[in-house]
């Protein structure tokens, strides 16, 4: 169970502020103010379109376009299927967990950019104040808190927990949609949906003037919808749906370094920001067509989706009010089950997600892809800073008295230090970071490569993991780790850094030493490391789950997407 005042080592709760979006180079403006603007331009709208109305010749572009493209085949397209009406109220039901749980990953880290670089001031979109001064804000602290029913969980930093809803409802989702384009298609009701005249965008201007003008056009959705109609339900389908999906795995690291030829070019801070504004699209439909059932013939509408029938009357209304109290139940219920059984969260999350993550865990990233032009010019700054005595004695003597310590399940065990690792063979890289709050970055590490650790120590056959121990401590107080399956210790771009960008490691980067794992997420990326060992299994360091993210913050072991 969750205890909202100690959650995440009892981070602050600290509330963002209205979404602005960058106008210019440094001007923001507050999309609050689209409400009174907006509101504004509806009742000019409304006048012209009135004006617009007397015009004869207006008329007559009314009258030979009243709406409605006719469809060819009604015995096809009429009505509403029963499949179509379940699938209705799942796609409602499931939306409601993906679009909570997105807006909290959001405010894990509530910037948008159009870059791969997640550098300050370069964001076009924000819920948070500018960053600070303070060379040292870390991407953690950036974060900000949701009311508990709006994000899901609703806690600050509570990401972890927010990717097992999101990710696992999505594939739900998506199975749903794919059940219901099938059918789509084998039923003929495609028909419904899909614009099969050039004579829809003509009626779709008519149709926006009859509602602008508060005369409303007359039309069947039981045989048709209006062409304005029409064209709303076939963007949100067949445009806005597969973009959520293509942009969604356009965010996910293993299918970025696996087709390098589209992640080179289309970065996952683009594909971040196309997923936000497919939510926009999604949010003004469902407020817009939530307002037109409710004020085109709420009855006739409701009995058309729920016990589908083309007639007036009271069942439709009656079914609609129960569906909304699975919802509201649903909406209520999610945050409190959540705090109260997390572990609960992340194995069904697992459960769903797994078996489809596995097949992206061993792709291979390449070397080369980027170049020194390539480098980010600000890299985030996470993780919980080393305050011990220990760590503070070595930083102050300039880490004379360092020495790493690899043992365990080993042949050769050695204790180096700094000197002696910088004698070892020169390894370095240029590689993106991909850091599960959202942000990314690219910098160049030098270090010793993890194979010529591994050479050295000589790992006996049962060894199955290697534990990398941080001079950290969690935020909940206890040493930070992190488990590896040594088949990543001879990938070619899993090191041990003690340079960035051909500098020595700054503090709040990892000083001394921090691993570069690129296989994995940035938060297994260990700083500040104390120690490796090689074990046969890691159930009993920590909780048991294989780092202390995945004790204390619910991650999943692996999360390639």
């Amino acid at each position: 169970m969750i205890d909202p005042v100690t959650w995440a080592g009892s981070i602050p709760q600290v509330n963002g502020i209205a979404p602005r979006v960058r106008v210019g180079r440094s001007s923001w403006f507050n999309l609050l103010w689209l409400l009174p603007i907006g509101f504004v331009l509806l009742i000019v709208a409304v006048a012209v379109a009135k004006g617009l109305r007397n015009q004869p010749t207006v008329q007559h572009f009314i009258a030979r376009y009243p709406g409605t493209v006719e469809p060819s085949h009604p015995d096809v397209s009429s009505g509403f299927p029963v499949w179509l009406r379940l699938q209705h109220f799942f796609n409602l039901f499931l939306l409601i967990f993906i679009i909570r749980a997105g807006v909290q990953i959001l405010s894990d880290h509530p910037r948008l950019y159009w870059t791969r670089h997640s550098t300050p001031g370069t964001d076009w979109f924000r819920i948070q104040n500018p960053v600070p001064a303070d060379p040292l804000w870390t991407a953690k602290q950036d974060s900000i808190s949701l009311p508990a029913q709006v994000g899901l969980p609703g806690l600050r930093h509570s990401i972890g927990l927010a990717r097992w809803w999101h990710l696992g409802v999505d594939a739900l989702w998506l199975l749903n949609g794919a059940v219901f384009y099938v059918l789509l298609l084998a039923t003929g009701h495609w028909r419904h949906l899909v614009p099969t005249s050039w004579a829809v965008f003509p009626n779709a201007v008519s149709v926006l003037l009859q509602y602008l003008s508060l005369n409303w056009p007359v039309d069947n959705g039981w045989v048709a919808y209006n062409s304005l109609q029409l064209l709303a339900y076939f963007i949100t389908v067949f445009v806005a749906a597969p973009l959520a999906l293509i942009t969604g795995l356009g965010m996910s690291p293993a299918l970025s370094t696996r087709f390098r030829w589209i992640s080179t070019r289309f970065s996952i801070q683009t594909a971040r920001s196309l997923h936000f504004l497919v939510l926009v699209w999604f949010l003004v439909f469902i407020v817009i067509h939530t307002a037109m059932v409710f004020t085109t013939g709420l009855l006739v509408n409701l009995n058309h989706i729920y016990p589908g029938k083309n007639v007036h009357g009271w069942l439709g209304l009656l079914l609609f009010l129960a569906s909304m109290v699975l919802v509201v139940a649903g909406w209520a219920a999610a945050t409190p089950f959540t705090l109260r059984h997390p572990r609960v969260v992340q194995r069904v999350g697992q459960a769903i997600v797994g078996p489809l993550q596995h097949l992206f865990e061993h792709l291979d990233p390449k070397p080369g892809q980027y170049s020194e032009a390539d480098i980010s010019p600000y890299f985030w700054h996470n993780g919980q800073y080393p305050d011990s005595d220990e760590y503070k004695a070595l930083f102050d003597g300039r880490f004379a008295d360092y020495r790493l310590r690899i043992n365990g399940l080993v042949d050769n065990p050695v204790e180096l230090d700094l000197t002696q690792l910088r004698a070892l063979p020169h390894h370095d890289q240029i590689t993106q970071h991909f850091c599960i709050q959202g942000w990314s970055g690219i910098a160049k590490w030098g270090g010793i490569s993890m194979r010529t650790i591994v050479d050295l120590v000589k790992p006996l056959p049962e060894a199955r993991w290697v534990v990398f121990y941080s001079l950290g401590e969690g935020a909940d107080k206890g040493v930070y780790y992190d488990a590896h399956p040594i088949e990543h210790m001879s990938h070619h771009l899993t090191m041990l850094a003690y340079d960035m960008n051909d500098q020595p490691l700054s503090f709040g980067h990892g000083a001394p030493l921090r691993l570069r794992n690129e296989i994995e997420l940035g938060f297994k990326q260990v700083k500040w490391i104390k120690g490796i060992e090689f074990v046969a299994q890691y159930d009993e360091l920590g909780s048991g789950r294989g780092g202390y993210n995945q004790d204390h913050e619910f991650f999943g072991y692996r999360q390639s997407i």
